[in-house]
């Protein structure tokens, strides 16, 4: 072999590696850069994430508690979600008609990219407070802010019905007895303004230029606002919107 051949033969070696090291530079540099730039397709068969279900469902329950004077704690169970396939879009949602309670079941929704649906358990609170009598109440009361005392607890475990703002107690008339200690319900009041059934009603119809006046008895309770049946002295019965205290209006 000549010197020249000998020469050359290193050369030829190094050139072989050098592919060899841009080819592995190549397989290994791209998918680098693909995950940087984030052009990788989703793990397949990666599961929804507890983490954004509960996060999803405590600001739709606390969206929904905004009306509630107190402060309010959520925690939420979603391992029945984490079955699912991870979605990119999710909301929550009561049932219709269904009401805040201490534990419910909540809907979750996924809309994106596979549609599917999830009841998952929470548990709610809010601390607030609320107010009781601190006396009896003997039905045709009045209620006063010297009436009330005030307590602080969970008001969602109070039931529902109950009067939390106490501007729909002060000024209120009691309907039955509510005994010391115990939280007012809001059927047990009646606002001022309002008609009891079996008062006696001042009726009034009115017209162009004219007022005509009468009497009659409240068939029914009723507020400003509402439509109450009044009998006639003569047995007539008929139906008016409550003014006040006192008038019915039956224009028609």
């Amino acid at each position: 072999m000549s010197a020249t051949a000998i020469a050359k033969i290193p050369i030829m070696l190094t050139l072989s590696a050098v592919r060899a090291l841009r080819h592995l530079a190549t397989r290994l540099i791209i998918p680098v850069l693909a995950v940087m730039s984030g052009t990788l397709p989703a793990v397949a068969g990666a599961t929804q994430s507890a983490d954004a279900v509960e996060a999803v469902v405590s600001d739709y329950l606390e969206q929904q508690a905004a009306s509630y004077p107190g402060t309010v704690s959520v925690a939420v169970d979603a391992s029945r979600a984490t079955r699912h396939p991870a979605c990119t879009q999710l909301s929550a949602l009561l049932a219709r008609g269904q009401k805040l309670r201490s534990r419910m079941s909540v809907e979750v929704r996924c809309h994106a990219p596979e549609a599917w649906t999830a009841r998952v358990q929470a548990e709610m609170s809010i601390k607030g407070y609320f107010y009781v009598p601190n006396r009896p109440i003997d039905a045709g009361d009045s209620l006063s802010l010297d009436d009330l005392i005030g307590r602080e607890g969970d008001l969602l475990s109070l039931g529902r019905g109950v009067a939390i703002d106490p501007s729909r107690i002060i000024g209120h008339i009691a309907v039955q007895r509510i005994p010391q200690g115990v939280p007012i319900k809001l059927r047990a009041l009646r606002s001022p303004e309002s008609i009891p059934r079996g008062q006696q009603v001042r009726t009034e119809a009115q017209g162009p230029g004219f007022v005509v006046t009468g009497e009659g008895q409240a068939m029914q309770a009723g507020a400003p606002g509402d439509r109450i049946r009044v009998r006639t002295p003569s047995g007539r019965i008929i139906t008016g919107t409550v003014i006040d205290a006192g008038t019915v209006s039956v224009n028609p």
